[in-house]
């Protein structure tokens, strides 16, 4: 597995009030309803998106198309075009753990950051070998991933999460059946102790308990009710925020460039 990282200047923007973009990217696949499996890839469409929402933090998940065998390109074809189009971000992206497992869908995270990133780090979550069929044959899932970098916003220092666990409702089980990857994710957290984020695709059909679960962390979403997802009516996509923080207003926004919405939030720090 490899990461990725770059540095553009020491020097430190103070923004009074930050926003942040969520996004599953879906490595650029487009949503067309009447052909969802093969639909187009435009990752122009993507960095339109990103550009569009002007946000000072970006959060995304599957950047990169998986490949057959597990094979990972380096260097990784998707978080190069966008590195190379969003001018004026610092980035992180990391894969997963290299699986020989990999299904033909989407891996790989990246924060990009108009502030710059430091204390990078990434933790692979461990996935449990359910066993489900895939194109007719016998496979168990790989594992999940967190990445993590800090950067100091209008002069005071954010720590960033960025996550995308596995989909149990796929394999007809659920994070309460297999609470793993979520305790690892509640662990991290918990050990920060000042303004913290973590946003991603949390892959849960009936939010409630991870909800329940990351207020009991000290963290809130801010929203829970609103479809982030057009396959099935999930809220999939969060971001939580800690008691440093308050959220002044979000929205969860349509687009054509993946299967899932963005969801945009906008926050100050508590004084």
């Amino acid at each position: 597995m490899a990461s990725y990282g770059n540095q553009l200047s020491d020097q430190v923007t103070h923004i009074s009030m930050f926003k942040l973009m969520q996004f599953n990217m879906q490595f650029g696949q487009m949503w067309d309803e009447n052909n969802i499996y093969n639909a187009p890839i435009d990752l122009d469409l993507t960095i339109g998106e990103i550009r569009r929402r002007d946000a000072d933090i970006v959060m995304l998940q599957e950047v990169e198309h998986a490949q057959p065998g597990g094979l990972q390109i380096e260097p990784p074809p998707n978080y190069t075009r966008l590195k190379a189009a969003l001018e004026g971000y610092h980035s992180y992206f990391s894969y997963p753990k290299a699986d020989p497992r990999e299904l033909p869908f989407g891996i790989g995270l990246a924060i990009f950051s108009k502030t710059p990133l430091h204390d990078i780090y990434r933790c692979d979550l461990p996935s449990p070998p359910i066993e489900f069929e895939f194109e007719g044959e016998k496979k168990t899932p790989t594992d999940r991933l967190l990445i993590g970098a800090k950067t100091v916003v209008d002069g005071q220092e954010l720590q960033l999460f960025n996550t995308h666990l596995l989909a149990y409702f796929m394999l007809n089980s659920s994070g309460e059946a297999h609470p793993e990857q979520r305790r690892l994710l509640v662990e991290q957290v918990r050990r920060t102790n000042g303004p913290a984020l973590i946003a991603g695709d949390f892959n849960a059909s009936n939010c409630a308990s991870l909800v329940r679960q990351f207020s009991d962390a000290g963290f809130q979403t801010v929203q829970d009710t609103e479809v982030t997802w057009r396959f099935r009516p999930y809220v999939l996509d969060h971001v939580f925020y800690s008691r440093h923080l308050r959220p002044v207003r979000h929205a969860v926004e349509p687009t054509i460039a993946s299967d899932h919405h963005i969801l945009v939030a906008e926050f100050e720090f508590k004084e």
